[in-house]
């Protein structure tokens, strides 16, 4: 078997493959150019993205050539596959904006460089020359509406409604493998498995209009938690690839707290460690789980391969700050970082006695037992025990004049925020 293919069999990573055997006979031949797209629905990737794009990247290190592809032209339509209703039109301006995002995250994930160079392509520049004449006669002739109406993505939508426009996204996606197979002699293109019907919609048109049999088609499974639960998003909402939308410790902190069940199936979907690693990772779920190594080493690779090592030595510091209750060292924009979701409460009294502030903002619950609190040395304040119960909140406890960090025992951490 083909080391590649069999790389992927072990992680998982494979879902569907159009013909294994011609996709074998496509790898052993040499390098081999393949494609993976996304739609710039916003600035930034989230780590829902992830798995086509590092399963290119893969390619790419044994020595195939990656397209990757966003998609400002299809992005300005709206894919419809298993959504529950149309998309909301972006401008031009926006989604030329989120291209400029996600093209700087390609630049971290893909080698630009190398001699199987990756090329990065947008489809608004091909998909904005075709007419309206031309999309009808040269394409649209070629595709049944019953071929369309079989689609599952396309079926899942009769009901609730879909418009022309949604309807033939298949089309445009299908122009853009045969617009890369002719341009870049693309002849594989890689997605999630949601996006089944759009790539065999895309070697279909190819064989129509271009006599096109050589080239085929490959997705990925969707990424499921293993109690049932979405993966990539938390309270706050998806886990993005952009620091500024999700900072560098919160990445790094989702990925440590996966759940024995998940992590060795997480290392192996969003890692490049070695078989050899993984098994020593999975002997140590199974035999010292409290050391939590698989988890350790998961966030340290995933979160410099996306932020870089300083990133990772910063959201290390304020994990070992936070576990130590040292939280003087951090600076003032580490602690809002880290304490970002945290329960919070407005305090707008000018008696600061600790523990009336205690009580008003609902750590304890009530005096006196903020008084037992302060007394046992359960009260924390900005990471130093306080037991004076009639201690006064003063200006220096205030970090950057708005806030003070409340820990209540080993690790209930509150935020104060004066107004």
């Amino acid at each position: 078997m083909n080391a590649l293919l069999e790389d992927l069999k072990y992680r998982g990573i494979i879902y569907q493959m159009t013909d294994e055997e011609k996709i074998t006979e496509l790898l052993d031949r040499g390098q081999l150019s393949l494609y993976c797209g996304a739609d710039p629905t916003a600035d930034s990737l989230h780590i829902g993205h992830l798995v086509p794009f590092l399963t290119l990247r893969r390619f790419q290190d044994h020595g195939h050539r990656p397209i990757v592809l966003i998609g400002g032209g299809t992005g300005m339509i709206g894919d419809p596959s298993f959504k529950s209703e149309e998309r909301k039109l972006q401008t031009e301006d926006q989604i030329d904006d989120n291209v400029r995002g996600i093209k700087k995250q390609m630049e971290r994930i893909f080698d630009f460089s190398d001699e199987n160079s990756a090329v990065l392509v947008n489809n608004k520049d091909w998909l904005q020359e075709i007419s309206l004449i031309s999309f009808l006669r040269d394409y649209g002739k070629h595709v049944s509406l019953n071929y369309m109406l079989a689609k599952d993505a396309i079926q899942s939508r009769l009901e609730t409604g879909i418009s022309y426009t949604e309807f033939t996204y298949t089309i445009l996606q299908a122009i853009d493998f045969g617009h890369l197979n002719r341009h870049y002699d693309c002849r594989m293109q890689i997605g999630g498995s949601d996006q089944w019907g759009n790539i065999t919609s895309g070697l279909d048109l190819m064989r129509r209009v271009y006599g096109e049999t050589e080239a085929e088609g490959m997705t990925i499974p969707l990424v499921t938690k293993a109690d049932g639960k979405k993966f990539g998003k938390t309270e706050s909402g998806n886990i993005w690839l952009d620091p500024n939308r999700t900072s560098p410790y919160e990445f790094y902190q989702f990925w440590i707290n996966q759940s024995d069940a998940d992590v060795i199936r997480f290392i192996k979907l969003f890692t490049f460690l070695e078989r050899e690693e993984i098994e020593s990772l999975e002997e140590s779920v199974r035999t010292e789980p409290h050391l939590r190594k698989a988890q350790k080493r998961l966030a340290e690779d995933i979160t410099a391969f996306i932020h870089g090592d300083e990133a990772l030595v910063e959201a290390q510091r304020i994990t070992e700050a936070l576990f130590s209750g040292d939280i003087k060292s951090l600076s003032v924009d580490q602690i809002r970082d880290a304490f970002k979701d945290v329960p919070s409460a407005s305090y707008t009294e000018e008696d600061m006695n600790l523990v009336k502030v205690l009580v008003e903002t609902g750590i304890s619950p009530s005096r006196r037992q903020a008084r037992e609190d302060i007394k046992n040395g359960a009260i924390y304040i900005n990471g130093e025990r306080q037991q004076d119960i009639d201690y006064e909140i003063h200006e220096d406890d205030k970090l950057d004049g708005a806030f003070t960090v409340v820990r209540r025992g080993k690790k209930k951490y509150h935020m104060v925020k004066y107004s």
